[in-house]
């Protein structure tokens, strides 16, 4: 969608980002399977068809988000505000918006993929923490001894995108809680300067990290699916989703 309005033409999957959709679709016709053969009455089926296909339709959309900031940035080339047209201002403003935009979903993604893997893998995360994000449920694999495979496959992908995943978290968490946190950095930049103009930030920086997100986010979704399509290749649907 944002490619069109953008002039661009339409987004060829793939790498990871196409591998992760893949493995969500193939779930999607696992489980359309099972309700042709099943009436679901407890709606537990057609609850995680549901979430999955919301997973894909959110990794869609925090690909557009990261593709946009990119999109922008480029047209952004002074380093600081006070040095940009009206025009420039524009852009940025648009760079800002789908930058942050990103980094929020990335997360957003991720927790909801630990409410998939905790609801079907009947984790009970919430009896440890009622409000459970992702990493929460990554650490009760542990604590169930459950899917110990899946467990480390997805803490390996945890901790090799540590460094710039924990910048976006920090930045996530600035952005959602904190109402006067750019404010307090451009108090603080202008204490810094003689002339009084805040510097931008690293934008290539910073757009980096978040398509490291972007990858990182692909790749649990990747792995988690894949890891649940075999299982129910090799005991059921029915057998795994009880």
């Amino acid at each position: 969608m944002l490619r069109t309005l953008l002039g661009e033409l339409p987004r060829q999957n793939e790498g990871v980002l196409e591998e992760a959709i893949e493995s969500m679709v193939e779930t999607l016709e696992l489980l359309q399977r099972q309700l042709d053969l099943n009436q679901d009455p407890t709606h537990d089926y057609r609850k995680l068809y549901v979430w999955t296909q919301g997973l894909i339709s959110s990794l869609d959309e925090l690909e557009q988000s990261c593709f946009a900031a990119s999109h922008f940035r480029k047209k952004v080339k002074a380093g600081s505000t006070d040095d940009m047209t009206i025009e420039e201002k524009a852009e940025y403003a648009r760079y800002v918006y789908f930058y942050k935009d990103g980094f929020i979903r990335c997360f957003a993604i991720l927790d909801k993929t630990g409410t998939v893997l905790n609801e079907l893998f009947q984790l009970n995360t919430s009896k440890v923490k009622s409000h459970f994000s992702y990493f929460t449920v990554l650490r009760q694999f542990g604590y169930a001894k459950m899917h110990g495979d899946l467990a480390v496959r997805l803490i390996n992908i945890k901790d090799a995108y540590r460094e710039p995943m924990s910048k976006l978290r920090k930045r996530r968490n600035m952005e959602i809680h904190y109402m006067n946190s750019e404010m307090q950095d451009d108090l603080w930049q202008l204490h810094q300067t003689l002339q009084g103009k805040v510097k931008l930030e690293d934008l290539d920086q910073h757009l980096d990290e978040l398509c490291q997100g972007v990858d990182m986010v692909c790749e649990t979704l990747k792995e988690a699916y894949g890891y649940i399509n075999k299982m129910w290749h090799k005991q059921g649907v029915s057998e795994l989703a009880k």
